[in-house]
């Protein structure tokens, strides 16, 4: 390449170039001459083998002196390999012409053919007594020294089988099957002629299998490159059968497991490809057969899992595939538990990919749980959070495929033993806590208007167990999300009771909020978690009806005494965002009709009927949240706080626009004052005051609602000088 360059930029310069297709009258003198003396000086070498070989390496560079170079000099190297001696050294020597020739004249294919016909000439060689007494002399065996062989014929044969007509392979073919001891040569056939052209001649080459001799190159070895070209294109279909038979054969008979697991593993494509379960089941029962004694099996964990995919790759019917009696003896053999895992895994995925339906088959759910559980038990305090998540997303991907239809008992009896079979992987058991929230809704469903004794049993079963699976989990979000959610669900099927219990312990939960939790691997403060979650959880108290022993909007009293409670950051003003919303809250509950309601379970606007006593205590609760928003306003009167006062007090402003009764003179007098706190210190922004004021102005010309005119005229806009 060096040469071929140095020559090449002689021939270039600011004013001239060499085309791609040049031709030597492109080529400078000075460049010819230069090429000229290295041809000159590799002539002078006096040793066959550096001469034919520096030769080649620079044949590209006859280009510069003929069009016919090398045309010429390809025939006249192949003829020089004659003199080397030593068949192993010329073969090599062959293939590294082969090689140059492919990459240089392509079109040229008749010096390939030239090579290949002096190698079936010089085969003998071989096996003849000089070569035989040298191997006797170095002490090298006739099984190791023949596969050298392969690697350069394998070249060799290749170079010439590329775009060759069917003719010339039948030929090459032929010629290969006259010689004796030709194992060899028909591995290199095997390996390197079209994959179409071996299939449909398949008992031919069984019939040369047969008849090659036993010593130096295994046939077991050509069993194996027959089998991997049958598993790229198929044989005659009446043949079939019999070129399985006549393989195992010979494979079933080594003794060796390594050699013989090399072979099967290429024929169980091809019995997986052209045959039933039946024949796959005799083959996978012959693998263990033989690979279990002195576990062998350790030694060939690649092999055993490629089996595995091959198998699995052509059986997508898992129930087809499971009741192959073998198929799980066959994993036991992965007793390393990484390969064990992995192999799993791969089950896993392949069921999730391809399964279509959802499944109660129970030969399926059997062998998946125990594939799931076999994952599941790999994790331990070392396993990687990505690796956690990986399983966690695969059993899951199994549970959503699991359907008993309405049996819904047995539904939930799968996800209880799911819990116990999984219960180190917090992800599966959030997805079983969901699964069992929608079952109970599905039975809701179904069920409508069969209220028996026998369904609210069952959705009371549901409740329990996420009741008693939320608290086994570690993400308190995770926790205080579930219980919400399943309080909802437990509210959906009117078990009140159980919901209270549901929010109770969420409400329980919150003062366990750690400052800071862990997102994807990064720190972040909770709050804003916190108040995501809080506002959620009030557009759902708005339903629950009170218990009758615990008093007037128990559950929000219990939910502001924890608000209270909690330590707030210093600089955040969370706190106020979460008791403004409870004003929206608190202002719904008064409303003689709530804006929504759950079927079959009656709210407080029910229950109470706007009663006095219920409003008076609404009331209460609404002063005393405002009286905690405005003292924190009042904290924040600070030359550092301003501009979050601003914000704050027309924040609280537009909640009390929104929710409140602005006919109150108090609250219409405490939203003036919050008006000008907003514009008080010039942090206000200017179009957002504007914007706010046009709104009150439009809505003040509806019925009923002249009041706001009024307080449009009181509330002035700060002008910036």
């Amino acid at each position: 390449k060096l040469v071929y360059e140095r020559i090449y930029s002689m021939c270039v310069d600011s004013r001239n170039v060499l085309p791609d297709h040049f031709s030597p009258e492109n080529v400078s003198d000075t460049a010819k001459e230069t090429c000229l003396n290295w041809f000159f000086k590799i002539a002078s070498i006096r040793e066959l083998i550096p001469r034919f070989y520096v030769e080649a390496s620079i044949l590209k560079c006859n280009k510069f002196l003929s069009k016919t170079g090398i045309s010429e000099c390809l025939p006249r190297l192949t003829c020089m390999i004659r003199g080397i001696g030593d068949p192993l050294v010329s073969v090599y020597a062959r293939a590294y012409l082969c090689r140059v020739g492919m990459e240089v004249a392509p079109h040229l294919k008749e010096s390939l053919n030239k090579n290949f016909f002096d190698f079936l000439l010089t085969f003998k060689q071989i096996h003849g007594d000089t070569v035989q007494n040298q191997l006797v002399v170095q002490g090298v065996e006739l099984s190791s020294y023949l596969p050298l062989y392969s690697p350069a014929m394998d070249w060799i044969f290749q170079c010439i089988s590329y775009h060759a007509p069917e003719a010339l392979l039948t030929e090459m073919m032929e010629r290969c099957k006259k010689l004796g001891n030709n194992a060899l040569l028909l591995n290199s056939v095997m390996s390197a002629f079209r994959a179409e052209f071996i299939a449909t001649r398949s008992m031919d080459f069984i019939g040369m299998i047969k008849e090659c001799d036993e010593s130096g190159f295994p046939k077991h070895l050509l069993f194996r490159s027959l089998g991997l070209n049958l598993a790229l294109a198929d044989p005659p279909e009446n043949d079939r059968l019999q070129i399985l038979n006549e393989a195992w054969k010979v494979i079933t008979k080594l003794k060796n497991p390594q050699d013989y697991i090399n072979c099967a593993e290429v024929w169980v494509e091809y019995t997986c490809k052209h045959f039933t379960k039946r024949e796959v089941n005799t083959v996978l029962a012959d693998v263990i057969k033989h690979m279990t004694p002195d576990r062998a099996f350790e030694d060939s964990y690649p092999q055993l899992e490629s089996i595995i995919k091959k198998v699995i790759a052509h059986f997508r019917d898992f129930s087809v595939l499971f009741s192959v009696e073998k198929f799980l003896p066959f994993l036991d053999m992965f007793q390393k538990e990484s390969v064990r895992v992995e192999v799993c895994k791969y089950i896993m995925e392949t069921f999730i990919k391809h399964q279509q339906e959802p499944t109660k088959d129970p030969v399926i759910l059997n062998a998946l749980l125990h594939i799931c559980k076999t994952m599941h038990d790999s994790v331990n305090a070392l396993t990687l959070e990505d690796e956690k998540r990986m399983l966690a997303h695969l059993i899951n991907g199994f549970i959503k495929m699991v359907s008993f239809g309405r049996d819904f008992e047995q539904q939930l009896s799968f996800y209880v033993e799911s819990r116990s079979m999984f219960c180190n992987l917090e992800p599966v058991l959030v997805q079983l806590i969901h699964s069992v929230n929608r079952l109970a809704m599905e039975t809701r469903k179904v069920m409508k208007g069969n209220h028996s004794r026998k369904t609210a049993a069952f959705v009371r079963a549901c409740v329990a167990y996420c009741f008693i699976t939320i608290p086994s989990l570690v993400g308190i979000f995770t926790r205080l999300n579930l219980y919400l959610h399943s309080g909802q669900v437990a509210l959906a099927n009117q078990c009140l009771s159980q919901a209270d219990a549901f929010f109770m312990a969420a409400i329980s939960l919150i003062p366990e909020v750690p400052k800071m939790i862990n997102i994807e691997g990064k720190m972040r403060p909770s709050e804003p978690f916190l108040l995501e979650f809080l506002c959620n959880f009030f557009s759902t108290l708005l339903i629950v009806p009170d218990h009758p022993e615990h008093g007037v909007l128990f559950l929000v009293r219990e939910l502001l005494n924890v608000i209270q409670d909690y330590t707030w950051e210093d600089n955040s003003d969370d706190k106020i965002r979460i008791y403004t919303c409870v004003l929206h809250l608190l202002s719904a509950m008064s409303q003689d009709t709530y804006l929504y309601h759950i079927d079959k379970v009656d709210s407080n606007d029910s229950l109470y009927g706007g009663d006095s006593k219920f409003l008076a205590e609404n009331n209460k609760l609404c002063e005393t949240v405002m009286a905690q928003i405005l003292e924190h306003l009042k904290a924040l009167a600070k030359d550092e706080a301003l501009k979050r006062q601003s914000l704050l007090g027309l924040s609280f402003f537009n909640s009390i626009l929104a929710h409140g009764d602005l006919r109150n003179n108090k609250l219409n007098q405490l939203s003036v004052n919050l008006w000008h706190l907003a514009q008080r210190h010039g942090c206000a922004d200017t179009r957002t005051m504007v914007k706010t004021l046009e709104y009150i102005k439009k809505r003040s010309q509806q019925p009923d609602m002249n009041h706001l005119t009024e307080l449009a005229l009181r509330l002035p806009l700060q002008t910036r000088t």
